[in-house]
């Protein structure tokens, strides 16, 4: 029995955006968001968009390059920015940055970014092949071809 077609998902599909304000019990004795808790909304960003463009419950597997660049504040915003960077059979890269707003001035500056590689599962709980992803912009076929770069060297790694 063949598996049906596949339609392939534009990236911009799977954008996502999530804001949250910094609150006291969010941050350290330094008066900054805790790591942890950026990591966490990260994946959370991260794990939205891969759903968005798979339609399927997906698991992160592998967390890559994720920076630190600033910290954020307590009553600053974080602004996370997610999508899809390219799909391989059952996994995909999702591509997130990480933003401080100051929210009286609306200023913004990058503070973290990473790749989340998640897999898509069907309803049995088996990895199951997802929809490509087609790059329009040219930001978007950047990521899609240096996606395919990171990939070989995470398969690299763990062959090591």
């Amino acid at each position: 029995m063949s598996t049906p077609a596949i339609t392939p998902k534009h990236v911009s599909d799977s954008i996502t955006e999530m804001t949250e304000l910094v609150l006291p019990n969010d941050t350290n004795n330094l008066g900054t968001i805790l790591g942890g808790k950026v990591m966490h909304l990260m994946d959370v960003a991260c794990a939205i968009a891969a759903r968005r463009h798979t339609g399927r419950t997906v698991v992160t597997a592998e967390v890559d390059s994720l920076s630190f660049l600033s910290p954020i504040h307590a009553g600053e915003l974080v602004v996370l920015k997610a999508a899809v960077n390219r799909v391989f059979h059952t996994s995909l890269e999702v591509g997130v940055k990480v933003f401080a707003e100051n929210l009286r001035t609306g200023q913004r500056r990058q503070t973290a970014s990473a790749y989340f590689t998640f897999v898509a599962f069907d309803e049995n709980g088996q990895p199951t092949p997802i929809p490509a992803a087609i790059p329009d912009t040219a930001d978007e076929k950047r990521r899609f071809e240096e996606a395919a770069m990171r990939r070989e060297a995470r398969l690299k790694r763990k062959k090591g």
